[in-house]
């Protein structure tokens, strides 16, 4: 048996740790969040609870395994409470790195700073009840734009338009860089919000912008059948707030008000251009403004340079070995030395950011695995720390580490509180107040255990 850490206990982290654990193996898993799950627990929409319901019972079973050791509340990285050099410490055998894609992806706009622009998955977090996120000011106003026209463009806008507590919401404005057969929301997710699409904002849209997708060859006569399926049929005036789409159109600047908040958004208007078999958006020296009060950047993610590995323009850097393409992918690799990062893995969309969704998680999670349990093969016997040394050593560094034993507590006192509210589920929004729960339950515990002796 050899020991590996598993850094991050999303999906793909869990799913390799218990593909690990299941050939022999110890596995330690190391997670920033109290809680295990990840995107998983704090990315999908917050009503999908089958969904949810599911994906925790699978984790929970992997956490179950007696091969596998969990420490939740643990961030690993530079400015943390455990470097990566300090995991190196404990002497694994290997260590496979599933952290995500949690670095702010910008695009560095004059006036990003002003209140009221959010990342997506900040955002996200905020409203998934992720701490730090859950507490922090994620307020919005009446004039939302939405950049970016993908599946988490649409929860962000199902969100602020129908579920949020404090919606004050009149209108949202997707804003894409192209046009309107480049969008990558799927159907079903798009039907979620669908009755609040101002139809004849949306046609008139497209007769702004018919000329320049027609020079693709693109024809607005087909924007039904390929993106927009609604304008096939029988009319419906939109449910407020209502939700419009700006094409052909590239945030360039962002200016705030006197109070410091976003207050309008200067946009260039675009061509779109043949490229390479698909399409590009080419600016032009035309420019707009928009007013808006609040704007949230969709465009994707980017992973944290902050966690240690070696790190390029398209993340973190990978064995480039074209001959064993397949095993390299997962390998790290250092550039300044010329040579692969000995027994150090990356899976997960910390391989390759906002590359599907659980599924795709898993499947390379596993995949990467494979290539993990073939080098256990030949790795050196190493003694590797006992998870009890490890939490022992963190506990002296003052870390509150939750371990999964403790994460039943955790789970009886939000059961309570939903209980109490009416809830099919909820979800504490601080770490104080998890760890706070969780000694009170556990105290509850070994009280019901005097009583009984």
């Amino acid at each position: 048996m050899k020991t590996v850490f598993v850094v991050g206990a999303g999906p793909a982290g869990l799913f390799a740790a218990r593909k690990i654990a299941t050939a022999g193996h110890r596995v330690v898993i190391f997670n920033r969040d109290i809680k295990p799950g990840g995107l998983a627990e704090y990315g999908i929409y917050p009503v999908k609870d089958k969904m949810k319901d599911g994906l925790r019972k699978q984790f929970g079973k992997i956490l179950e395994l007696p091969e596998v050791a969990y420490f939740g509340h643990l961030p690993v990285g530079s400015g943390h409470a455990l470097t990566l050099g300090e995991l190196r410490q404990w002497n694994p055998a290997a260590l496979v790195f599933a952290v995500g894609a949690q670095g702010t992806k910008k695009l560095g706009l004059p006036g990003e700073e002003a209140r009221g622009v959010y990342s997506a998955k900040d955002f996200v977090y905020h409203y998934n009840r992720l701490p730090p996120f859950a507490t922090r000011d994620f307020s919005t106003g009446k004039r939302i734009a939405i950049i970016g026209m993908g599946n988490v463009m649409v929860d962000i806008a199902r969100w602020v338009m129908q579920d949020d507590p404090e919606r004050r919401t009149e209108e949202v404005t997707v804003i894409a860089r192209r046009g309107p057969f480049e969008v990558k929301f799927d159907e079903k997710e798009f039907d979620h919000i669908e009755a609040h699409l101002d139809r004849r904002a949306l046609q008139d849209e497209l007769q702004r912008v018919k000329e320049r997708i027609a020079a693709v060859g693109q024809d607005i006569a087909k924007v039904p059948e390929s993106s927009f399926p609604t304008l096939a049929k029988p009319f419906q005036e939109a449910t407020a707030p209502r939700l419009t789409f700006r094409f052909l159109s590239s945030p360039t600047a962002i200016h705030a008000d006197a109070s410091g908040r976003i207050a309008h958004l200067t946009v260039t208007e675009n061509l779109l251009v043949a490229k390479n078999g698909s399409t590009a958006a080419k600016a032009t020296d035309k420019t707009s403004e928009l007013e808006f009060d609040t704007l949230i950047f969709a465009i994707g993610d980017v992973v944290d340079p902050a966690v240690g590995l070696p790190f390029g323009k398209d993340g973190y850097v990978t064995n480039p070995d074209t001959a064993e393409a397949e095993r390299a992918a997962y390998e790290v690799f250092d550039p300044a030395g010329g040579k692969v990062v000995e027994g150090t893995y990356v899976v997960g969309w910390a391989r390759k950011a906002s590359e599907g969704l659980v599924g795709k998680a898993r499947f390379d999670a596993e995949q990467g695995a494979t290539h993990i349990l073939k080098h256990l093969e030949s790795a050196p016997a190493r003694m590797s720390a006992a998870p009890e040394e490890i939490r022992a050593a963190l506990a002296k560094k003052g870390v509150a580490l939750v371990a999964k034993e403790e994460l039943p507590y955790l789970g009886r006192a939000e059961e309570k509180q939903a209980r109490a509210r009416g809830l099919h589920s909820f979800k504490f929004a601080d770490d104080a107040e998890m760890l706070r729960a969780i000694e009170e339950e556990k105290s509850k515990g070994n009280s019901g255990s005097a009583a009984a002796d």
